[in-house]
């Protein structure tokens, strides 16, 4: 079927939704690592704490995307995922500052992450599914647009809460400015996937029978298991190189992600007591700059569309990793609090790429059939980072940086710099099959009247991936 060019306001609605998706990520990612210490968690312990959203993300993603792809309903087939996911993890925001113990907050960072993935699964397929491949670049760069939003409120909401006079702490010691945050929040979350859920509509599958013919074949958790394994097995050579783009960057986000606001309040602000009111200045202040790197992403993502057109995405997408490298590595040199925002301009540039162009250049090397489970599955390489960072940065800083060292947090988000700007040098081994200038209708049409035969005795050869299967 030929997908209809979709008009600016179609692509605002479906991408909407990741407005709420990301102000609950931002909130997560700004302020966890802050509520485990207040909790009593040493920075050591932090990184192990973090494991649920890599594990989550594991086992969710791939599977929501199978299911995804063999669903059709009322609701069409990624919708009642975002739905369920958003209902969840806005229970889950709600009641995560109210934690009175670890091992609560944990627990719900499980739920969190788990609903969190079955919603944002399914937004990754979704734009293949709706745009044609002309537009699929603009359509994650839509995309990232809102997760720059989103996360631009998220991560100055405390700040801002703080600002309009919003004091003291809960019983268990968290502030209440991080408190009212997660539970607007919850709100927010919620709103913007019903947004796209009842503003936008979904393709019906081309043959109905054959589709329920199909979705009857493949029931059963051993057909979606194993589903899942043949598309590890089958990956496609563009995708197995994103990957280890993927896994490069993602270490280097993690490593800025969990230790940057501790940084900014040991090596900026001075503060070592968790408990201090110096401490909780410089969490404030390490989330409001946070805000920065999502404000540079939602106006940067409006350029890439045409400065991929003038390179390419992938010149696009390893410059952007440089100046996240840049950005990161710059945090050693600053002690004045407003220079970091500086480091968040950098971070910003390549948060806005690595949301949309390794997403754009997947899109058009993976079968239409498949899409949701190799969106799932791409999803390992950002997770298994993740998993690596949860279990090595603790024994990392114990052993490399010293257990009591205040600025072991620094190190790690220099750690992350050297990282990005390996993930730079690997973009140019990625072969972007989307770039070619392959007229792929014209070559079907072509083949319809003349078959395109091998020779006696010619060895096959294997697929290039230029012309989708149809």
């Amino acid at each position: 079927m030929e997908k209809p060019r979709l008009s600016f306001g179609q692509m605002f609605n479906m991408s909407f939704g990741f407005l709420g998706i990301q102000f609950g990520w931002g909130l997560q990612l700004a302020n966890m690592s802050a509520v485990y210490e207040r909790l009593g968690a040493r920075p050591d312990e932090v990184p192990l704490l973090w494991l649920a959203a890599p594990m989550t993300g594991l086992l969710v993603q791939p599977i929501v995307g199978a299911l995804s792809d063999r669903t059709w309903g009322r609701l069409g087939r990624r919708r009642p995922y975002f739905l369920t996911g958003a209902i969840l993890a806005s229970v889950a925001l709600f009641i995560m500052p109210t934690s009175t113990a670890l091992w609560m907050a944990a627990t719900l960072l499980w739920v969190l992450d788990a609903s969190i993935n079955i919603s944002m699964e399914p937004f990754r397929a979704f734009v293949a599914d709706k745009l044609n491949a002309s537009q699929r670049t603009a359509g994650f760069v839509m995309q990232s647009f809102f997760i720059g939003i989103g996360a631009s409120l998220a991560n100055a909401l405390p700040l801002v809460f703080s600002w309009l006079g919003v004091e003291g702490n809960t019983a268990s010691g968290i502030p209440l400015s991080v408190k009212y945050s997660f539970q607007v929040g919850a709100a927010v979350f919620l709103i913007a996937v019903l947004w796209t859920v009842f503003t936008t509509t979904e393709f019906p599958p081309e043959d109905p029978a054959a589709f329920d013919r199909a979705r009857r074949d493949r029931r059963g958790l051993a057909n979606l298991f194993r589903e899942i394994a043949e598309s590890i097995r089958g990956m496609p050579p563009t995708m197995r190189q994103l990957a280890v783009v993927q896994v490069f960057t993602w270490i280097g986000l993690f490593c800025m992600w969990l230790f940057f606001v501790p940084a900014t309040a040991r090596h900026v602000f001075g503060a070592t007591d968790p408990q201090s009111a110096l401490y909780t200045q410089g969490i404030e202040w390490g989330g409001f700059v946070f805000a920065f790197y999502s404000i540079t992403c939602f106006i940067v993502a409006l350029a890439l569309p045409k400065l991929a057109a003038l390179t390419s995405r992938k010149a696009v997408h390893a410059f952007a990793l440089v100046c996240g490298a840049a950005g990161l590595l710059s945090v050693y040199v600053i002690h004045d609090r407003y220079l970091l925002i500086l480091s968040m301009v950098g971070v910003g540039i390549a948060w806005a790429s690595i949301l949309s162009m390794p997403y754009a250049i997947l899109s058009t090397a993976l079968p239409p059939s498949r899409m949701g489970v190799y969106m799932g599955v791409f999803n390992f390489f950002i997770v298994i980072p993740e998993i690596v960072a949860a279990l090595g940065f603790g024994p990392l800083i114990r052993t490399v940086f010293g257990e009591d060292n205040a600025q072991a947090p620094l190190y790690v988000v220099m750690l992350g710099g050297l990282f990005l700007l390996t993930a730079a040098v690997c973009v140019a081994f990625v072969r972007d099959v989307g770039e070619r200038d392959v007229p792929e209708r014209e070559v079907i049409d072509a083949d319809a009247h003349e078959r395109l035969l091998a020779q006696p005795g010619v060895q096959p050869v294997p697929s290039s991936g230029l012309v989708d299967e149809r």
